[in-house]
């Protein structure tokens, strides 16, 4: 049985400061000395940069709808191994989950999987008594979902405090914390979210410190973590292990359906799949594959690398603002997500790297690029020259492109075999032009249908993000391509 101490940090909508407290959490305990564990509800890859800043251990996804609900608890395990306390921050509103699907992947449905008790955090910037009501119908609206105790954010004065703790009393919620409107520990943000760590480093120490010291000052740390501590034994399910994923090359169920949902995709095979691991160890050469990082490209989920280490790669990381080569013996390229668009000036300038990264793709290296990956592999973006692998344009464009997605596979390729149903999402602000190739990486099923994404060789490019654990044989089957 696995009992971790945990938290899941909500609140009634998004911009109430979830984000704010969970970072300060983190940020708080683990200055006491406490090993703490850092989780993101949903796709974001921004939030958990700051909680890895925070706890120094790596940010961690809980993603229902991608992972399937039956992967949460192992997930969340794997990444708190060894800590005193996990947080949780959740997405949206409390009960928001993916469009049109009732609470599938909602921060609700996560601390029901994980048997979490739950903190809310309420703006009660322009409220006094109604607090209370609020806070009620949030408590009652699911018996399952356990709502712990309540932190006030933005209050503005000692009188504005106390009014808002002797209406909650009457909701039988605790008050946890209370925070004061303040200055100076906002991230800044631009057109998809919050900045990253990795563009920001000296500015986003500061602004953990600057959350975690409001947090200490405002919050009861002994109520929460007693509060966390009271949380029951994890769901049986053990402990997500790469190794053991890809060995077992056991294909985990599709995400549960809820009423009026789109069908689930059909169960993946280990065959189809890559295959168990059979042949990826022993004698074999372990491949170098290299995966793209710095300032540009920030998206990643750890449980890919660690797929791909599992396999049996060595993975090796490349900055393509400041590496002028790929690293020595690479045999594969990984190219996540990011911010291609905002530093295209200096990747189109990396030249030297823009022909390596070209010359291994037409050389029939594998090479999986997603959403910035996509960009960088383009012909060019706005108007500026990228690695041409692909007979294709990219611009920035006003339009947001964002929401989760189900696809299938319409082209044999270097991460599944055509037909392989996968979930993932979409989340740009660029369009690529054409928006496929001859052969498409994906026809989207969810919410349109439409192709998408470009599959020439051993290339695999597309809008798409995905993750592998949902799905460990991607890991395997794209390093066996590197083997070949």
């Amino acid at each position: 049985m696995v009992n971790i101490p945990r938290l899941v940090v909500a609140a009634p909508s998004s911009g109430s400061g979830k984000t704010t407290v969970a970072t300060g959490l983190m940020a708080a305990f683990a200055a006491r000395g406490l090993a703490v564990s850092g989780h993101k509800v949903g796709p974001d890859y921004i939030d958990p940069g700051f909680h890895t800043l925070a706890t120094g251990r790596p940010g961690r996804n809980l993603d229902a709808y991608m992972c399937g609900p039956e992967l949460i608890a192992p997930l969340f395990a794997h990444g708190a191994q060894g800590c005193g306390l996990a947080v949780v921050e959740g997405v949206m509103g409390l009960y928001d989950g993916a469009s049109g699907l009732g609470e599938l992947a909602s921060t609700a449905h996560v601390a029901k999987l994980l048997r979490a008790p739950v903190v809310l955090v309420v703006d009660a910037s322009s409220q006094s008594r109604s607090v209370a009501a609020l806070v009620h119908g949030f408590a009652s609206w699911d018996a399952e979902v356990r709502i712990g105790g309540v932190i006030l954010n933005k209050v503005g004065s000692d009188r504005h405090e106390a009014l808002l703790r002797e209406a909650l009393e009457e909701s039988g919620v605790p008050v946890l914390g209370a925070l004061r409107r303040a200055e100076g520990v906002s991230v800044p943000s631009r057109h998809l979210g919050l900045v990253p760590v990795a563009e920001r480093r000296s500015d986003a120490v500061a602004a953990v410190a600057a959350m975690a010291g409001r947090v200490a000052e405002g919050c009861d740390l002994e109520g929460l973590l007693a509060l966390a501590r009271s949380a029951p034994v994890l769901p049986p399910g053990g402990v997500w292990d790469a190794g053991a994923a890809v060995a077992g090359g056991v294909p985990l169920p599709a995400p549960s359906r809820n009423r009026g949902s789109a069908p689930d995709p059909a169960p993946q095979t280990p065959e189809g799949l890559g295959g168990t691991a059979a042949g990826l160890g022993g004698t074999a050469a372990r491949p170098v594959v290299a995966v793209a990082g710095g300032a540009a490209f920030t998206f990643s989920y750890a449980e890919n690398t660690e797929l791909l280490a599992a396999a049996g790669a060595d993975v090796v990381s490349f900055d393509p603002l400041r590496d002028e080569a790929l690293p020595l013996g690479t045999r594969g390229v990984v190219i996540g997500g990011g911010f291609p668009e905002v530093y295209a000036p200096e990747l189109s300038a990396n030249e030297a790297l823009r022909k390596a990264v070209a010359a291994l793709a037409f050389s029939g290296a594998p090479v999986a690029a997603e959403c910035a990956g996509l960009l960088y592999l383009a012909r060019s973006l706005d108007g500026l020259p990228m690695c041409g692998v692909l007979d294709a344009d990219a611009r920035m464009t006003k339009r947001l492109t964002l929401g989760y997605r189900d696809a299938v596979a319409l082209t044999d390729n270097v991460l599944a075999p055509a037909g392989a149903r996968m979930r993932g999402h979409e989340f740009h602000r660029t369009v690529i032009e054409p928006g496929a190739g001859d052969e498409p990486a994906w026809g989207m099923h969810r919410p349109e249908r439409r192709v998408e994404g470009f599959v020439r060789g051993n290339v695999h490019a597309s809008y798409l993000h995905t993750h592998w654990a949902a799905s460990p044989g991607t890991a395997a089957r794209f390093v066996e391509r590197c083997r070949g």
